[in-house]
């Protein structure tokens, strides 16, 4: 090899007194305006952040369960606007491309983060013997659920995903759909109509949800000052019931809507429930 070829003093301030490294030679210091935590000496010089969590990354430790919790995680921390391939690539310590080893496109990967929400709704569900009871607590579970993670059921909960929980989840609602004695025909209708209920009000809620907190405090004040000072010439119902509006909770909305709608089945339904308390 060729010995260094010196720099004259002279040469060097020339050059503003730059620092000549041989060709090739790594650099040890964190970039001009870098944090000093950007800082890698060693071996691992000069390896991008990414790479030295790809080459920490067991193989075969990247699965189709790790990326939809990991979605899932994402979503709740940041929202859909927060929520992209790179990002998640960089969560999972693993190029984004890896992720489509395992789900086909972005939208394959959204359906099965919708079915891991109705997975988590149905988790421990068991049948009950009253079909209305049935129907009641799936409508129920699916709303905790999507409140508790309003990003993911925002971006999904009008999807079909054709997947397993799914699966499981419309065999259940028809069973209770069924013994309420509604012939296939009508009985495909009823469920279709529950299903679609449920999916719309409780993904409209997580919508909502989703907003940040600045949007939905602007939507709820509404109660209390376009509402709660109309004009009584003008809207005289509003303003008879002016005072309450403010108070109405999304419970009571929700469990309104539902007894409304569990209602009317049990009155169409050929047969009543087994447990004989909802006439």
């Amino acid at each position: 090899m060729k010995a260094e070829r010196e720099v004259p003093v002279t040469a060097m301030a020339k050059q503003g007194a730059t620092r000549v490294r041989p060709t090739g030679a790594a650099r040890t210091g964190p970039r001009a305006g870098a944090g000093a935590e950007h800082a890698v000496a060693g071996p691992e010089a000069g390896v991008s952040l990414g790479a030295r969590q790809r080459r920490g990354l067991r193989r075969g430790s990247l699965t189709q369960e790790r990326i939809v919790e990991e979605s899932l995680r994402l979503l709740d921390a940041h929202g859909v606007a927060g929520f992209s391939m790179p990002k998640l690539g960089r969560a999972l310590g693993a190029d984004p491309t890896a992720v489509y080893r395992h789900f086909a496109s972005k939208d394959d990967l959204i359906l099965a983060i919708a079915d891991r929400l109705i997975e988590r709704a149905m988790d421990g569900m068991v049948p009950s013997t009253c079909w209305v009871d049935t129907l009641t607590e799936t409508t129920r579970r699916l709303r905790r659920t999507y409140l508790a993670h309003p990003a993911a059921a925002s971006l999904s909960a009008y999807r079909t995903t054709q997947r397993p929980a799914e699966m499981r989840a419309v065999d259940t609602l028809l069973q209770a759909v069924l013994a309420a004695g509604f012939p296939d025909a009508e009985a495909a209708v009823v469920y279709r109509a529950l299903g679609d209920f449920a999916l719309s009000w409780c993904g409209g809620e997580a919508a909502f949800a989703s907003l940040d907190n600045q949007q939905q405090a602007s939507d709820r004040s509404a109660w209390t000052c376009a509402y709660l000072t109309a004009d009584r010439g003008r809207y005289p119902h509003i303003w008879q019931v002016r005072e309450e509006l403010p108070l109405v909770r999304d419970d009571d909305i929700f469990e309104t809507i539902l007894s409304l709608v569990i209602s009317g089945l049990c009155q169409r339904a050929p047969q009543p429930c087994q447990c004989g308390a909802h006439g």
